[in-house]
């Protein structure tokens, strides 16, 4: 796929959550600052490098819980890219923040990438700028096709096992939390709420909502309780040696 000629070059990442799932780790920071282990960098950190590396040059991040912490880190580490912050002084849900969060973007006129702050991700956003273009979508989504938490079992239909699968990748593809978004979209975002619930369906229902399926090879994992976080060290152990899609 030819990369848009004019893929966006600004971002929000949402990182305002509790991240109740992920305690005690989230005692003391935000859940996006929480360090893979193995890397020695908070999930942020890998999200903006990965946004730099695809042409993202300004970046805003809507903080809420401990975002002090947040703000400091951001204002110490030696980042290739421009951040704004924003806090949320009481919750307004992912809709509502996406909302709060792009009234501070640079170029109101021109499109953004959006993501969760949990997500970590690799794979080439210029190409999913593209299919947003191509498709003269409002919105896009990435959407990934996780492994299921558990071994699956085939049988031959007459009740023999004929082989066992360790953990498959699930029939469905799911909203990845990672977004190509057109001028104007924040303004279908509620105040208040999920924009999952409320803008993407009726965009859907519009036609004017597209998926943009992440390539094979492509790496996806959302960190929200302990076992992500062991999931995900030991994923990237086993790309030691080889080429590292997370580097």
């Amino acid at each position: 796929m030819t990369p848009a000629p004019h893929a966006p070059t600004q971002a929000v990442i949402l990182a305002g959550g509790q991240g109740s799932r992920l305690r005690p780790y989230t005692d003391d920071k935000p859940k996006p600052m929480i360090e893979i282990p193995g890397t020695g960098t908070p999930i942020i950190g890998h999200q903006l490098s990965w946004l730099a590396q695809e042409g993202v040059s300004d970046v805003v991040v809507s903080c809420g819980h401990l975002a002090e912490v947040m703000q400091r880190w951001l204002a110490d580490a030696d980042l290739p890219l421009r951040i704004t912050t924003v806090v949320e002084d009481e919750p307004l849900g992912r809709g509502g923040g996406l909302r709060f969060a792009a009234a501070a973007l640079p170029r109101p006129a021109e499109p953004w990438y959006a993501t969760n702050g949990d997500i970590w991700t690799r794979f080439p956003l210029r190409d999913m700028a593209a299919f947003h273009t191509e498709r003269d979508a409002v919105a896009t989504l990435a959407l990934a096709r996780p492994r299921l938490p558990w071994g699956a079992v085939r049988t031959d239909g007459f009740g023999h096992v004929v082989d066992f699968i360790e953990s498959p990748p699930t029939a469905y593809e799911i909203n990845a939390g990672v977004y190509v978004l057109s001028p104007g979209f924040a303004e279908l975002l509620p105040e208040r709420g999920d924009h999952e619930r409320t803008t993407f369906p009726r965009l859907a229902r519009e036609h004017r909502l597209a998926g943009f399926s992440l390539p094979q090879g492509a790496y996806w994992r959302a960190i929200d309780t302990a076992k992500d976080l062991t999931e995900a060290a030991r994923e990237l152990a086993a790309h030691r040696g080889t080429p590292d899609p997370l580097a």
